[in-house]
């Protein structure tokens, strides 16, 4: 053990918070072989986006049986395709537990995380409700500053992702193919946009995707996402917007926005 383990100074590790963009998959139903071809079909869409990428299993609109699910053949055929299951969002408790015994860890569902707010503010409603002595005029309070956009004057080259945490990202300059770019809110990209794009990567649906030349390997929005063979029918090689509609991917021409 080395002198700074043993003084007491450091730690080993420290823990801090961080923002890291993952892919859900939404579960209607469990079915072992299904699973594994549509989950093949998906990957051969865009492998390269696939690839060793962390996954929660969404079951908010689970309609099979709770009996019919099995996470430890669902996460080993992930594993097989290079994929890694790490939780579950949403079920009942049962599926819950279930979950747990696999090994991943709980998120709550948004109607979890809505009751959660709803039982919270009522609860300091009740405690900070003001007696008629306390009652004063009220303050207006200060308007939130947005999340400062990122700046990239720079090309965005083959193997490259660049990323934006909290608000918008800009880009002067193209973003090659084999690069990537997310963002919590929109993506702007003044040249050709040729590699990825991932936009509302916290589940912002408003978030929108813009390019002065759409050629991208994939967009994504909120987690949808269309490859290139899908963009390719929509304004290909030209300026466009990319908006989230009724769960859909809408290509529009910016001179029609």
């Amino acid at each position: 053990m080395s002198d700074t383990a043993t003084s007491g100074v450091q730690h080993c590790f420290q823990l801090k918070s961080a923002s890291v963009s993952m892919t859900a998959l939404e579960l209607y139903y469990f079915e072992n072989d299904e699973f594994e071809d549509t989950l093949r079909d998906k990957i051969s869409q865009a492998p390269g986006f696939f690839k060793d990428i962390p996954l929660i299993i969404s079951l908010e609109k689970y309609e099979g049986l709770s009996s019919e699910l099995d996470f430890f053949k669902i996460i080993g055929t992930c594993r097989r395709h290079n994929i890694h299951v790490i939780g579950v969002r949403g079920g009942n408790d049962d599926q819950r537990r279930m979950a747990r015994g696999a090994a991943l860890a709980l998120l709550p569902g948004g109607s979890q995380r809505d009751r959660q707010v709803d039982t919270a503010d009522s609860n300091a409603t009740a405690a900070n409700e003001p007696t008629e002595a306390e009652v004063a005029a009220p303050v207006a309070a200060a308007p939130a500053e947005p999340a400062p956009a990122r700046i990239i004057s720079q090309p965005v080259r083959s193997g490259q992702q660049v990323y934006a945490p909290e608000g918008d990202l800009i880009i002067l300059a193209p973003v090659q193919a084999g690069a990537e770019v997310l963002a919590a809110g929109n993506i702007h990209v003044y040249g050709p946009l040729r590699g990825r794009a991932l936009a509302g990567i916290h589940g912002a649906q408003s978030a929108r995707v813009f390019c002065q030349s759409l050629e991208a390997e994939l967009v994504s929005i909120a987690g949808h996402y269309k490859i290139s063979e899908d963009l390719q029918d929509h304004g290909w090689k030209t300026a466009v917007q990319i908006q989230l509609r009724d769960d859909l991917l809408v290509v529009t021409p910016l001179e029609r926005a």
